[in-house]
């Protein structure tokens, strides 16, 4: 479904909380940029038990989680102090280190977490993520090889137009979530989402539509 509205991040912030409400505890996964701002402002003063939410990232870039850049940092900032989240409850990436180290550590806490036996995908219960103008999601950027990888988990990937390393879940455990909201805000991603949504398939050329085939999907688009 796509919601239309001038307010998407809250929409897309109310209908994450709805979710994670359905259950004793959830798991969720976020993604960084400017778009989710206002809605990790609204997860700061939102009557929610944050004790009952196991919390990710989707990717994060490799920096220390002080840096201005990292996505830790900005939900850490707007949300997660002032909320009060509980510490153990925080997964991230650890971004400061090795960048195959940080995603090898990150895929073991993954698996511990949610029991995995060798095959497995970890199934998490909401995964928000985002896309950027040239229609990258995660940090799966245009000709990325892994896009075609259903089986890992996450992985360090070097993303040359931006000289950094990334670390990110991969496109199997994204079309494994329950539940997946993508948020989108910006004049300059129009023409992407619109390829995204209405142009012929191809995620190597657009990696935002390897959320096409998520099971269940809900579109907020800034107007």
């Amino acid at each position: 479904m796509i919601h239309r509205t001038p307010n998407a991040a809250a929409e897309c912030g109310r209908h994450i909380l709805r979710l994670l409400g359905r259950k004793p505890r959830s798991t969720l996964a976020i993604s960084g940029g400017s778009s989710p701002r206002p809605m990790f402002q609204m997860f700061a003063t939102a009557p929610f038990d944050w004790s009952r939410v196991d919390l990710f990232w989707v990717d994060e870039r490799g920096v220390p989680p002080d840096d201005e850049q990292s996505n830790f940092k900005l939900a850490n900032d707007l949300w997660l102090k002032p909320a009060a989240f509980p510490q153990a409850n925080i997964h991230r990436i650890r971004a400061e280190l090795d960048a195959a180290e940080a995603a090898r550590r990150y895929t073991e806490e993954i698996r511990e977490l949610f029991r995995l036996v060798p095959g497995d995908m970890p199934r998490f219960d909401v995964i928000h993520q985002g896309m950027g103008p040239d229609a990258h999601t995660a940090s799966l950027f245009p000709g990325e090889p892994m896009i075609d990888d259903r089986r890992g988990i996450a992985a360090a990937l070097w993303v040359e137009k931006m000289h950094q390393w990334r670390i990110t879940l991969l496109p199997g455990v994204l079309l494994a979530a329950r539940h997946t909201a993508m948020l989108e805000a910006g004049a300059d991603k129009a023409a992407a989402l619109q390829a995204v949504l209405e142009g012929p398939y191809d995620p190597k050329k657009y990696p935002a539509q390897i959320v096409l085939g998520a099971r269940d999907l809900e579109w907020f688009i800034a107007e």
